[in-house]
């Protein structure tokens, strides 16, 4: 699993002209799904997402997280994290989950912020969405499970 998590001072995912979902300060998550990505990975990922310590104290070092400073949860699905541009110039998506695998495990991440104690805002899987943010930093983390193996 991929995802790209942006601290952020709001964000919000619009579909068909409706905002499905918005969050005042915390973190934008998008989020890629592999093919042979497991409930496991999934349940990891969310915990080491929602446990961030990226919000600076008075020290201007990064020592809070979201519980610190209240913050908010939006996932957004994106298969494109998955995308590869080595060749050509149009990327292929071969490497992302198809629907059957990737659904349950996007509604399980959402399930797992749930359960940490993070309702998700979120927006829907497959569908064409329009995402806003105000980025808080910037602070952008790329985390890739791939990469714990």
């Amino acid at each position: 699993m991929r995802a790209v998590l942006t601290r952020v001072s709001s964000a919000s995912v619009t579909i068909d002209g409706t905002v499905r979902g918005s969050i005042g300060r915390g973190f934008l998550i998008l989020l890629g799904i592999g093919p042979n990505d497991t409930p496991a990975l999934c349940r990891k990922l969310a915990e080491k997402c929602v446990g961030l310590r990226i919000f600076t104290d008075d020290q201007y070092k990064m020592n809070l997280g979201l519980s610190d400073v209240g913050g908010q949860v939006l996932v957004v699905s994106q298969f494109t994290l998955y995308g590869d541009c080595k060749k050509g110039r149009r990327p292929n998506f071969i490497n992302a989950a198809s629907p059957d695998v990737a659904i349950p495990l996007y509604e399980q991440f959402l399930d797992e912020c749930r359960a940490l104690g993070y309702a998700p805002q979120h927006g829907e899987f497959g569908a064409r969405m329009e995402v806003a943010s105000v980025n808080d930093g910037p602070v952008t983390l790329i985390l890739d499970t791939d990469d714990w193996v």
